[in-house]
């Protein structure tokens, strides 16, 4: 099935469990959950997948072993692209990320000094701001108040050096377009305009080894 774009039908569904998350909510409207919300989702990543590589689609269910929040539904949906992509809707409209949100602790260090090297470090320092200067938002899961331990703090590029990830950032609020093909576009264009963001961490950073080691 060729994607479409999202229908009003997943603004009403979304706004709805806002206000009642519950699993009578769900069951009642799961419906409408498989064919307007999670069919026109695989369809986009079925386009995109070729270029940006395999995707995934996060489970709706919450993990609230751990939370103080007990709601058993999250109110968006969202997939990840193994070229690190990352796309979600919600009542709130659409939302577009790529890179590597929280580093482990062998990403992080070697993210530091890559950073902190004048080659390295420039040469992401300019791909930072062609992001922002394509109208991308440059964020990350954390960021240190003060300089990473080691490292000055009038460091000239301080800001990446604190950073704990390093991603692009676009949404947009609910507009006609969410309804049309014209969905894929922004999405693309987003994931576009970061390929060099991406190709930087995967060459200076690369996968986290910890995590390797953890799954043997």
């Amino acid at each position: 099935m060729p994607f479409h774009g999202w229908t009003d039908a997943v603004l009403d569904f979304y706004e709805g469990l806002e206000v009642d998350n519950s699993r009578a909510y769900w069951q009642s409207h799961k419906k409408v959950y498989d064919e307007e919300v999670r069919g026109p989702m695989e369809a986009l990543l079925a386009e995109l997948c070729d270029e940006f590589g395999d995707a995934k689609m996060f489970r709706p269910h919450r993990d609230i072993r751990f939370s103080a929040d007990k709601t058993p539904y999250k109110t968006h949906v969202g997939a990840t692209l193994a070229n690190h992509g990352y796309v979600q809707v919600s009542a709130g409209g659409l939302a577009v990320a790529s890179g590597t949100y929280v580093f482990a602790t062998d990403q992080l260090a070697r993210y530091r000094r890559a950073v902190a090297l004048d080659l390295t470090g420039e040469a992401l320092a300019k791909i930072v701001d062609d992001a922002r200067a394509a109208g991308l938002t440059i964020t990350a899961a954390g960021t240190l108040t003060t300089a990473p331990r080691g490292y000055p703090k009038d460091h000239p590029r301080i800001e990446l050096l604190r950073m704990k990830g390093l991603v692009t950032w676009k949404d947009w609020p609910v507009e006609p377009w969410l309804a049309t093909a014209e969905a894929k576009d922004k999405v693309v264009e987003v994931l576009r305009a970061s390929v060099a963001l991406v190709s930087w961490l995967d060459f200076h950073v690369g996968p986290s080894e910890l995590e390797h080691s953890s799954r043997r």
